[in-house]
């Protein structure tokens, strides 16, 4: 243990002694021993050293009430002064200066060498140093031990909490992930410790204070940034081959038995009803999805990538877990929707499910519930069915000319499907006169060899544009953004 002021007086083969009437601060560690003959010795100290000199510059009584008020200013210690040298005893005016300033001097008798104070301090603290590295060393030991058993990152969080004697709270996407029992209420006092991952998850370790810091918590930053980086690798793995089998059964080319075998063996399960939660993100957070946790309240659900979207396969109370999955993705800052597929029995039954909640996603809202099997979803089922080429034959001629001309075709043409083709409807909610809804149509039949007003044509147009936006609703000019700045009435013709 590093000594105090206390204990080096004490010291019997030193011989050291008080003078003075200054109290000071006797039980202070001692933070180094500083031997100088100058008359301002202020730049080469750092403050909590003994000061020893034997007043070699200090002739007059000025100058050693300067010496003293410009070690006070440093921050020394104290003041320690060698006789029998250049001063036969300590000078009184040092010590009456010492003393307005609550400084303690102790004189050096001759016989001491100052080398022998400097070697007990740096002795006392090169000992205390090797003891914090035994201590610190261990307490990695510890940690590490904690990580690897089969406790992991909780049980590694909970030694931690218990070796700073503090509350701990570990944070990532925006929600709490790890919370030990003796976290404190609303409103106390917490330091946070950024935990870097490579990832967009604002990760953060929470310390309530006080707490005994000792540099273990540096280290700790390193195995909880190790350690997510693996959930996180291992979560996208896990994903892609789930997302595999999924795949396979939404396509059509795995059915019964043999689905629910590699369901069973990628970790999802198929007995009882369950429902897909399709979590679609924009541009800038795609690249977040096939590694993001899910919040605690879904830990108990299987995930799949499906191309650049994630699936979330639920069960139970399924609209309170599509709510729940919404708005942790907005706490986190994850520009993305959730599209809500209904709950069904058997393997079969996740690929209806995948397709209402494909379609729901083309609404665009932040969270879109389902709707009974659609004609265009079980068309989408088959892939014998050219529907993408269908609908860009019918539907490329008009977007084509809304970026020549401006023209507002696509969304003239949405407007007047979802409005069951009331031209005096569509003329309200899109704020135009009713000849100039009539003129776009016109332009509609004229562009697409379609005509809008005739009913075989009308549901032609209508499953294009909705193939249009299930399959890429990002390629569409009736955008997700439109859609929310005017809200329709969703009916099918």
């Amino acid at each position: 243990m590093a000594v105090t002021l206390a204990e080096l007086i004490a010291t019997p083969r030193l011989d050291l002694r008080l003078v003075g009437s200054a109290p000071g601060d006797t039980a202070a560690d001692i933070q180094w021993v500083a031997v100088t003959e100058l008359a301002d010795p202020t730049p080469f100290l750092s403050g909590g050293e003994i000061l020893l000199t034997t007043g070699l510059r200090q002739k007059t009584g000025e100058a050693q009430r300067d010496f003293v008020r410009r070690a006070h200013q440093a921050g020394v210690l104290a003041i320690g002064f060698g006789s029998g040298l250049s001063h036969q005893s300590v000078p009184g005016a040092l010590i009456e200066e010492a003393d307005k300033h609550y400084l303690p001097v102790f004189e050096v008798p001759y016989p001491t060498p100052f080398m022998a104070i400097g070697k007990l301090v740096a002795d006392a603290l090169s000992a205390d140093h090797y003891a914090n590295l035994e201590r610190l060393l261990k307490s990695h030991q510890i940690l590490a031990s904690a990580l690897l058993s089969d406790g992991g990152l909780e049980s590694m969080l909970q030694k931690l909490s218990t070796m700073l004697g503090a509350g701990l709270e570990l944070t990532q996407y925006g929600a709490c992930v790890h919370r030990t029992p003796e976290v404190p209420g609303e409103g106390d006092s917490w330091e946070e410790v950024a935990i870097s991952t490579g990832m967009k998850d604002r990760t953060t370790l929470r310390i309530h204070r006080p707490y005994a810091a000792d540099g273990i918590v540096n280290y700790a930053q390193s195995l909880i940034s190790l350690e997510l980086n693996n959930q996180a690798r291992h979560r996208q793995t896990q994903r892609q081959i789930a997302g595999q089998v999924l795949d396979d059964i939404i396509r059509g080319n795995l059915a019964g038995p043999e689905a629910q075998a590699r369901l069973h063996a990628a970790g999802m399960t198929s007995t009882g009803r369950h429902a897909i939660l399709l979590v679609e993100a924009g541009p800038s957070d795609r690249r977040s999805l096939p590694a993001l946790p899910l919040p605690p309240a879904l830990q108990d659900c299987a995930s799949a990538t499906l191309g650049e979207r994630l699936a979330v396969i639920v069960n139970g109370a399924v609209a309170e877990r599509a709510r729940t999955l919404g708005s942790y993705l907005e706490r986190a800052g994850i520009d993305a929707a959730v599209g809500q597929g209904g709950s069904y029995a058997h393997a079969g039954g996740l690929r209806w499910s995948y397709f209402e909640a494909r379609e729901a996603l083309s609404r665009g809202e932040r969270l879109n519930a389902p709707e009974r099997l659609s004609l265009t979803s079980l068309l989408l089922a088959s892939e014998d069915v050219p529907l993408a080429d269908l609908a860009a034959e019918a539907l490329d001629p008009l977007s084509g000319f809304d970026r020549q001309h401006d023209a507002d075709l696509m969304r003239t043409l949405d407007s007047y499907l979802q409005l069951d083709g009331s031209v005096a409807a569509v003329a309200a909610a899109m704020g135009l006169h009713r000849n100039t809804v009539r003129y776009r149509l016109s332009q509609i039949t004229d562009l697409t060899g379609y005509d809008p007003a005739v009913t075989a044509d009308r549901v032609h147009l209508w499953l294009a544009l909705a193939v249009r936006r299930l399959q890429s609703p990002e390629d569409t000019e009736y955008t997700r953004q439109d859609r929310r700045r005017q809200p329709l009435p969703r009916r099918r013709p």
